[in-house]
């Protein structure tokens, strides 16, 4: 995934490119590759393969997609402990050599990811952003436009709440063209697409039987990652470290909020019905959990 986001940052010609891994050769081979296919796609930027770190110094932003791939019959849970040590790891040889920049964590299981590169690297709150609602939005937008033979760049949605089965989408602000999506489809459709999007990246492993999603993960976050880089104020569904919104304390979730140069510059609490609420509460339990049990 990482080398796939590494492709469309290179096409977009957002920045200059470092590819790390742990297996030597693997990041050059991918770098010197990306590189060549520059006169063919006609982007020109710097990349570079590396197994250290020393060449990422003075990074603007920082893409963490490093972790054990979820396989099938594989939950996100299950992920948890192996790849809180990965990205611990990670995150403080990102911090040492590039203290002023901005962390993407792609990482699963997401929120848990996200909550441990802000406690590892000690950065405030708007510079830890997790990928999550651009992906699950992106899902919940395609599945509507499916259904109903729409382009899909006239949907749009808000999903709240955590990665995977506990995300929350909200039907009730999905539109179609600004055409309520209560008017274009029966409740119960509504909510065999809701179900779907929320076991969209179980769907894909278990067709894939080895491995998980990457183009739409990929491009999720690059999509985060422009936002950033050029300023351009997106409001976006992200995964971010709350300090009393939503009534939620010490938890990264997701929320839509304002991303610019700043990183997370605003967050924006939407309203919501009792029940959405009790989702969001549900969706914040299982997390708080997940995170009283990690080892840091």
């Amino acid at each position: 995934m990482g080398a796939t986001a590494a492709q469309w940052v290179a096409e977009k010609e957002l920045g200059d490119i470092v590819l790390v891994d742990i297996i030597d050769g693997m990041p050059q081979g991918k770098a010197l590759d990306l590189r060549q296919a520059g006169p063919v796609e006609g982007f020109e930027v710097a990349i570079t393969g590396t197994i250290g770190y020393e060449e990422t110094a003075g990074s603007d932003l920082v893409i963490i997609t490093a972790g054990l791939a979820r396989n099938h019959g594989m939950s996100r849970e299950d992920l948890m402990q192996h790849n809180t040590e990965i990205v611990s790891s990670v995150t403080r040889a990102v911090v040492g050599h590039s203290p002023h920049c901005i962390i993407i964590v792609v990482s699963n299981p997401l929120d848990i990811m996200t909550y441990v590169a802000k406690a590892v690297s000690g950065f405030p709150g708007n510079r830890i952003i997790g990928m999550a609602g651009v992906l699950d939005s992106a899902r919940f937008k395609t599945f509507i436009a499916m259904e109903l033979n729409v382009s899909v760049e006239d949907v749009q949605v808000l999903v709240l709440g955590g990665h995977g089965n506990r995300m929350v989408p909200l039907p009730r602000y999905a539109t179609v063209g600004g055409i309520p999506l209560a008017q274009l489809l029966p409740e119960k459709k509504i909510e065999q697409i809701i179900d779907r999007t929320r076991h969209a990246g179980g769907e894909i492993v278990s067709l894939l039987k080895r491995g998980s999603a990457y183009y739409a993960p990929s491009a999720s976050v690059v999509q985060m990652a422009e936002t950033i880089l050029k300023d351009k104020k997106r409001v976006l569904p992200c995964c971010v470290y709350l300090e009393g919104e939503y009534g939620l304390h010490d938890i990264c979730f997701g929320v839509p909020v304002k991303l610019g140069a700043g990183g997370v510059e605003e967050v924006f609490e939407v309203s919501l019905t009792g029940e959405e609420r009790e989702l969001i509460r549900h969706s914040a339990r299982e997390i708080k959990e997940n995170i009283a049990s990690l080892k840091l």
